[in-house]
């Protein structure tokens, strides 16, 4: 998994082949959902630039993770924070997997690493994760890493995971 830095989601923004080839990766051609393609336009303008700006100290928790693919050199995804911890030390993450990667165990693997990483911070103490309830692929993800659904609002559920 790679952060990417404030200068590199500005080469992301304008060109992600740029970016991997900068990244020294094999570019990629995911397959991603239009609803996520808009999200993460979105993530651009309102989260990831300006946050990772504001905060360089704290540009991880900000950011966008790219998940990658070590057997192909290649991203298959994106993952990451949706800013710093509360006070109560929850960290919420969200994450993105090319559909030609569906089913395959690296979103299971990439939640591993990414909580792990943020239980490696003694002021995180849970992880949440919000899916719909239609995501079933989502919520298998969420099991098998020891989630447990808490709040059901209008089908967009939410998992949390305790340190």
């Amino acid at each position: 998994m790679i952060p990417l830095t404030h200068e590199q989601l500005l080469l992301l923004k304008q060109d992600r082949q740029l970016l991997e080839i900068s990244l020294g990766l094999t570019p990629s051609t995911m397959l991603i959902d239009p609803l996520y393609i808009k999200e993460i336009d979105e993530a651009f303008d309102t989260f990831w630039l300006p946050n990772t700006l504001a905060f360089p100290d704290k540009h991880l928790w900000y950011t966008g993770w790219e998940i990658v693919l070590k057997s192909t050199n290649t991203v298959i995804g994106g993952m990451g924070f949706a800013g710093y911890p509360t006070p109560d030390g929850e960290a919420e993450i969200g994450y993105m997997i090319d559909a030609n990667q569906h089913n395959k165990g690296f979103a299971t693997e990439a939640l591993h690493l990414l909580s792990q990483w943020a239980f490696s911070h003694d002021f995180v103490q849970a992880i949440i994760v919000h899916t719909y309830a239609d995501n079933l692929p989502s919520r298998r993800i969420l099991d098998k890493r020891g989630f447990t659904l808490i709040d059901d609002t209008a089908g967009l559920l939410t998992y949390k995971l305790n340190r």
